[in-house]
């Protein structure tokens, strides 16, 4: 998120859009929170990641929130655009 965040920021020069990126951002976790959507569920290669599921950051839907549930517990993997290699990525992440 910060990146993201400077990117628009700093590189782009639009603080406005940085801003109404941060609040997106939060909205959407407190969406997944307060009433997790089905999600779109991810495969890896690994067992501690096969629950994971991503939800587009509203507004901005190129950009995903990754995230795993866990009985009461949302865990936030990262948030990254979609033209990542987001299965390489998230495969050290849950890894790590």
């Amino acid at each position: 998120m910060v990146r993201q965040f400077r990117y628009y920021l700093v590189t782009l020069n639009l603080p406005e859009v940085a801003v109404r990126f941060r609040a997106a951002v939060r909205h959407t976790v407190s969406i997944i929170a307060a009433a997790p959507p089905d999600g779109s569920a991810l495969s890896f290669h690994e067992a501690a990641a096969s629950d994971s599921s991503h939800m587009g950051v509203t507004g901005f839907e190129a950009i995903r929130i990754y995230y795993l549930l866990d009985e009461d517990t949302l865990r936030v993997i990262r948030i990254l655009h979609g033209k990542r290699d987001v299965k390489r990525i998230l495969n050290g992440e849950v890894r790590g």
